[in-house]
């Protein structure tokens, strides 16, 4: 959850961009981090975690001041790949919201769905009600052939009955108004248990 820095005046929201392997989840940090003012990002660094070789993507934005305070958003993606479990469960821990990147292929929506079941899965098992943890869903390759109509894509695969948005993130589109999506809800879940 959010931590609040009172001595730096600073609050720091922890996004985690989630999903099955190779459906876009890196490539939209890297659209993120194209898209944001040069004075209010990192770049994107590749961290390893403790006990293996595994790398994640982390990105820190900064917004402007609420209540005096700046905000800054730690963006993180999570490996998809089924063998990093443990990883992306340590990764989920003081989420303050999650960019479900969907890949849209039609044989792919399996995976997703394994990969949104494993998602709550592991918010109950850390004690999050996963209808709390801010979340919007992200369709991505939304314009390659073999994928299902947005209104399919919606009926099978947004699961939580959250704002999701169709995107194409190499040309960066459906990007930014995902993520400012999950920003907004971030903000809004914070004034609410404030």
């Amino acid at each position: 959850m959010a931590v609040i820095d009172s001595s730096k005046k600073e609050i720091n929201f922890k996004i985690i961009y989630y999903g099955p392997g190779q459906s876009g989840k890196t490539t939209s940090l890297k659209q993120l981090q194209k898209l944001v003012g040069a004075k209010n990002k990192s770049d994107v660094k590749k961290i390893a975690a403790e006990e293996r070789t595994i790398f994640f993507d982390f990105l820190a934005l900064s917004s402007d001041a609420i209540g005096g305070y700046k905000t800054r958003f730690q963006v993180y993606t999570v490996p998809g790949q089924v063998l990093y479990d443990d990883a992306r469960r340590v990764l989920l821990k003081g989420v303050d919201g999650i960019v479900f990147v969907a890949d849209a292929q039609l044989e792919k929506i399996q995976d997703n769905l394994q990969s949104f079941e494993e998602l709550r899965s592991h918010l109950l098992e850390m004690g999050y009600a996963p209808q709390d943890i801010p979340t919007v869903v992200q369709y991505n390759k939304i314009d390659l052939p073999s994928v299902p109509k947005l209104d399919e894509l919606r009926r099978v695969l947004n699961i939580f009955h959250v704002p999701d948005f169709a995107s194409v993130a190499t040309k960066g589109e459906g990007v930014p108004e995902a993520f400012k999506e999950c920003v907004k809800r971030v903000m809004l879940n914070l004034k609410e248990i404030a």
